[in-house]
């Protein structure tokens, strides 16, 4: 019979002594502080408010998507779906920004394509402060593919990238490099028109009958994207100088002018008849035309819009005022009552004009 010693000692071996005890637990402790600080840096990432956004983006871009997640966004592009969620942007901030990138941004239905394509007739109009006439258009910063963002340092300079993306959810390089950006803002009831078509025209997105349906939803920001003034807001903070903020209404009315203002905001000397010859290129018409000349409707290399490669979608009518012909008088109360306090809390949203 062993004595009673060494049953103790094989007890001993079979159970944690004090120390091991004191690691597990320090271990376990551990664990939860890389937690808590994980959700502490998540909640700094997102919001309350771009959570709400993001559940927006679950209910409006899929509605079949699993609902109750505000950390993941579905967003469908070239008949794919695409899962873009909070940890996906995060990894954004590995993104390698330069100095000369510039940054198009813009809420949905404003004119970002527009903006791409007066900037590309920039650069291609060969200059002293450009001389290759080069440029590259990347796909939107959202849709980037974490695996292959070492790709975009084989980009030729200067990078032009869109996106519709709220300010504190972008890369931080491109901030703390003081990269260029352009906003292009665009009055909030012709934007609404705009996206109400694209809707019923995209079979990416749910179809909405009714516009004063619609219309509900784009004043309570339950649309891609979320809410307009809020989104204008987040970039309205910006105070660096490296900004310029361009209205459509300005691109309608006067062209050259805008480009002249953009060349010079850039650096990108260009000539008065280049000036002329980039506005001609660029007008809305010419562009609705060269897009109307294709023969096949979808183009799968078209990369500005993140929510259809078919580019005679983007087109409808790029007109100033339609609002007038949805709008009715309690539609017009409803929005004041809804949007006013806060656009008029902004010198940049109360500047917007809705007819020209």
């Amino acid at each position: 019979m062993e004595p009673a010693c060494r049953i103790d000692k094989q007890k001993q071996k079979d159970t944690p002594n004090r120390g091991d005890r004191v690691k597990q637990k320090s271990a376990q402790q551990g664990l939860k502080r890389r937690q808590r600080a994980e959700i502490y840096a998540l909640n700094k990432v997102m919001t309350e408010l771009e959570q709400q956004q993001f559940e927006a983006f679950c209910k409006q871009i899929q509605p079949q998507a699993e609902s109750g997640s505000a950390r993941t966004m579905s967003l469908v592009k070239d008949a794919k779906t695409e899962r873009v969620s909070i940890d996906r942007l995060r990894t954004l901030d590995r993104f390698d920004a330069r100095e000369d990138d510039v940054l198009l941004v813009s809420y949905p239905k404003s004119g970002t394509h527009w903006l791409a394509e007066i900037l590309k007739n920039l650069y291609h109009c060969r200059s002293p402060t450009h001389p290759t006439g080069q440029v590259t258009l990347t796909q939107p910063l959202e849709f980037q593919d974490p695996s292959k963002l070492g790709e975009l340092k084989n980009l030729p300079s200067p990078r032009l990238i869109p996106t519709h993306l709220p300010k504190n959810m972008v890369p931080r390089e491109l901030q703390t490099k003081q990269c260029k950006v352009i906003y292009v803002i665009r009055n909030p009831k012709d934007t609404a028109v705009s996206m109400f078509h694209y809707y019923q025209q995209n079979p990416h997105l749910p179809k909405v009958d009714k516009w004063a349906t619609f219309l509900d939803m784009f004043l309570k920001g339950e649309v891609v994207y979320g809410s307009w003034v809020d989104h204008l807001l987040s970039w309205d903070r910006s105070d660096n100088g490296n900004t310029l903020f361009v209205y459509y209404e300005s691109l309608k009315k006067d062209l050259p002018k805008c480009v002249q203002e953009i060349s010079e905001f850039l650096g990108v000397k260009v000539t008065e008849d280049q000036v002329r010859e980039i506005s001609k290129k660029s007008s809305f018409r010419e562009m609705k035309a060269r897009v109307e000349k294709e023969k096949e409707r979808s183009d799968a290399n078209h990369i500005v819009c993140a929510l259809t490669s078919d580019r005679k979608l983007i087109f409808r009518k790029g007109a100033v005022g339609d609002w007038k012909n949805h709008f009715t008088q309690d539609q017009n109360s409803q929005f004041e009552a809804l949007l006013g306090e806060k656009i008029n809390s902004s010198e940049l949203a109360s500047s917007v004009e809705y007819e020209c």
